[in-house]
């Protein structure tokens, strides 16, 4: 089939050409937008899942939903070795531009709030920092989220950016990827100035996306970040989902899958989204005519594979030391054999006990942990539960098992 027309898009946050399976979230953010706007009490946002479901994708198109209302949007993405200050200032820098407020003279104010906030951090060399430029036209306002306690600084800040945009009867929305790799200063800061905007009833809103632990990071920060925030698990797609994801792009192209090649399909990508448009891309290329079979799908596999061996689960691997490679082969035959013994275990996604890791590997579990803590700040694995662990890339297991 001709490769021009294929329709697939396997990328890093890159939108499918058919969103399927998240309508649900699509309409419980309107209604947030829409009882925001209106100065009715709502929560934050938080999604969690593994990598690979599609967070990102959908992150996105809640953002674009916000800017369909004329919203002011930002979006940043937390990186454990940086400051929530410097990208988080040139979200909302981003936001109070798409807010469109008509008064010069409070968008400069807040602006230099903003720039404030920037510039200013605790600790040694933070007089060095303060001459950073965030790009913002408008003069630092003294005394205004420039303490240099964060949380001080944020809740001042988000106090300000609500007032903007309730004077023009819209919002602001900031949308954080990886929101687990924020630092514990940060985390604390994020969650009490959310708290303060909702009591306040300002029209802020902040939408994070991260890895399944993500809301156990913020419960460790605030006790009440359980109720400040709405969760929803961002998971794979159940069967017609994935068939529509599949489909639909191909009708577009004058093209159609019979439903022996769908279920294949299915069997092949678990229903993972990223999975489901790397094996539609190679499926594709490889058919010689619609519809695709189910020979079609065999055919392609081995490109499919291949591409998600480099792209997908190799770079992966690649950043783990040796010894963390070893940890992470032991966690693969333990998920498995608990599988094969009928336990649980679905695939490599459910957790593991760490004390089978450590047999496997014939050491102690706390011998292991420096690899394991490792591990944990790579974003390769999380803590699902204590004494548990499990793999943030679905199939990793099958992958190490059969190509590390």
């Amino acid at each position: 089939m001709d490769p021009i027309r294929n329709p697939y898009a396997p990328g890093a946050g890159q939108r499918p050409p058919e969103l399927a399976g998240r309508d649900e979230q699509l309409r419980a953010f309107d209604v947030v937008l829409e009882r925001v706007a209106a100065g009715r009490p709502e929560r934050s946002l938080v999604l969690t899942g593994l990598r690979g479901v599609g967070k990102t994708v959908l992150l996105n198109a809640l953002r674009s939903a916000a800017v369909r209302r004329q919203w002011g949007t930002g979006k940043l993405e937390a990186r454990p070795d940086q400051s929530l200050r410097r990208p988080l200032a040139s979200a909302l820098h981003q936001a109070v531009r798409e807010l469109g407020h008509p008064d010069v003279e409070s968008v400069s104010h807040v602006l230099g709030v903003v720039r404030s906030f920037a510039q200013r951090e605790a600790g040694a060399g933070a007089r060095l920092r303060e001459q950073w430029n965030p790009g913002i036209d408008a003069p630092a306002v003294k005394g205004r989220a420039d303490s240099g306690d964060v949380e001080i600084d944020l809740v001042e800040l988000f106090t300000d950016l609500g007032g903007l945009a309730a004077d023009v009867g819209k919002g602001i929305a900031v949308f954080i990827d990886e929101m687990q790799d924020l630092g514990p200063d940060d985390v604390s800061a994020l969650c009490a100035a959310c708290h303060e905007i909702s009591q306040s009833g300002l029209p802020v809103i902040v939408v994070g996306a991260g890895l399944p632990h993500l809301p156990a990071v913020l419960s460790a920060s605030k006790s009440y970040s359980e109720r400040l925030f709405r969760y929803q698990r961002i998971d794979r797609l159940p069967r017609d989902a994935a068939d529509r994801a599949l489909a639909a792009p191909a009708a577009d192209e004058e093209a159609a899958y019979d439903e022996a090649a769908l279920s294949a399909m299915y069997v092949a990508t678990g229903g993972y989204p990223y999975f489901i448009q790397a094996y539609g891309k190679a499926v594709w290329d490889q058919a010689p005519r619609s519809p695709i079979t189910a020979a079609d799908v065999a055919v392609a596999a081995p490109e499919a594979e291949g591409e998600l061996a480099v792209g997908f689960f190799g770079s992966r691997f690649e950043r783990a030391t040796p010894g963390e490679r070893d940890y992470l082969r032991a966690m693969a035959d333990v998920a498995h054999k608990l599988a094969e013994s009928g336990e649980d275990v679905l695939d490599d996604v459910e957790s593991v006990p760490t004390a089978d890791v450590a047999a496997v590997l014939g050491k102690k579990p706390q011998s292991l942990s420096p690899a394991r803590d490792a591990l944990l700040k790579k974003g390769l694995i999380y803590a699902s539960e204590r004494g548990r662990i499990a793999f943030t890339v679905p199939h990793f297991g099958r992958y190490l098992r059969e190509h590390a």
